[in-house]
């Protein structure tokens, strides 16, 4: 339960500084940058040391650390620019549904446990989900290649945290080490699109764009390794697991929006927040209580 809230409160402060970005005018990839060398450094101090050396090759996870950071800092830009250009409802509804990626694996997968609450809280997770990120946006004509992207590649994503933790995470000592090669890749890739932007003068250096990024860091660290605690806990099956984390986020980040970003509380906001708090309910007991719920 404790990794499940923090892991939801620590999505939720990353939403916030996100907000916060865009007011202060922050770089978002020089921000992003910042954010994984903060998180590698998070990690080293909490192990006591830089466990990065030749032997890390040899490692069975780390051309899944590659693959994950490459991911990270892809799907992270991308979800950036897409909400500028698209809206913030668009961009957050094909992240969060696309838990329905995550949970068809696990159950096919893992053999996870399948309930008629379960279904019926994934399904109603859809409307949720819209309705609490519905705000009013432009209406200019959008493509439907980003959102399909996105929705795709943060499934793919959360799918590979949950298959990297089953298959070779099982020693809780090895979480922090596989974060710090990932985070790592991530900033080595963000870096070289710095450099790039610097070289044709499309960038400049700005102290904000750091000291945003190691605000960001630090709670970035945490949620990623507070959610690989939690799908490997017995607390939760990942297939409920994903679901309830994703909902949680979405419905903390709504009412953080209304009460401290005054955004407008919507009768189909309201109702989008109603129907996330059913689907959470009956998801997480559907899991605890199997067919019982």
């Amino acid at each position: 339960m404790l990794y499940l809230v923090a892991t939801i409160l620590l999505n939720t402060l990353i939403f916030t500084l996100f907000k916060l970005f865009s007011r202060f005018k922050v770089d978002v990839l020089q921000a992003l940058v910042v954010n994984y060398l903060t998180c590698v450094v998070t990690a080293a101090i909490i192990l006591k040391g830089f466990p990065i050396g030749g032997e890390s090759v040899h490692q069975p996870w780390f051309p899944w650390s590659l693959l994950m950071g490459g991911m990270f800092i892809s799907l992270f830009c991308l979800m950036a620019w897409r909400t500028h250009e698209d809206g913030m409802t668009t961009t957050t509804v094909a992240n969060k549904l696309s838990m329905v990626i995550t949970v068809l694996f696990s159950i096919w997968l893992y053999d996870e446990t399948v309930t008629a609450g379960k279904i019926a809280g994934i399904l109603l997770a859809f409307p949720a989900v819209y309705f609490t990120t519905r705000v009013k946006e432009n209406t200019k004509p959008q493509s439907i290649f980003f959102p399909i992207t996105l929705f795709v590649g943060c499934g793919l994503l959360d799918t590979l945290v949950k298959f990297v933790e089953q298959s070779f995470l099982q020693d809780p000592a090895q979480h922090s080490i596989y974060l710090i090669h990932t985070f790592l890749t991530a900033s080595i890739l963000g870096l070289l699109g710095i450099i790039v932007l610097f070289i044709l003068r499309k960038a400049r250096l700005h102290w904000r764009n750091i000291i945003a990024g190691i605000l960001l860091g630090i709670p970035n660290y945490f949620s990623i390794h507070y959610l690989i605690r939690l799908l490997h806990s017995d607390y939760l099956q990942s297939s409920a697991a994903i679901p309830v984390n994703n909902i949680g986020i979405v419905l903390l980040s709504a009412l953080v929006a209304i009460f401290f970003f005054k955004e407008k509380a919507s009768g189909m906001r309201i109702l989008g927040l109603v129907l996330s708090i059913a689907a959470i309910i009956l998801i997480a007991l559907s899991d605890l209580y199997g067919g019982n719920a």
